[in-house]
């Protein structure tokens, strides 16, 4: 695997409202040469669960563990 020009990463918690708006922002960018590290805080909501629903081999989620 080649590694991507350009690594967008995106801490997020509990953003429901606004997830889908951001990825597909970042995801219909010109450039195609990146990959999208989310990073999810322990969300309680359905932040992960859609960035889960997209199929995009450039998209990886980290989950942190409750302490």
């Amino acid at each position: 695997m080649v590694k991507p020009l350009i690594s967008v990463v995106l801490p997020v918690y509990n953003v429901e409202p606004y997830i889908k708006e951001c990825m597909d922002s970042i995801l219909n960018q010109t450039i195609q040469d990146f990959e999208v590290i989310v990073i999810d805080d322990c969300s309680t909501d359905s932040t992960v669960a859609i960035v889960e629903s997209y199929n995009d081999d450039r998209i990886s989620i980290i989950k942190k563990e409750k302490i």
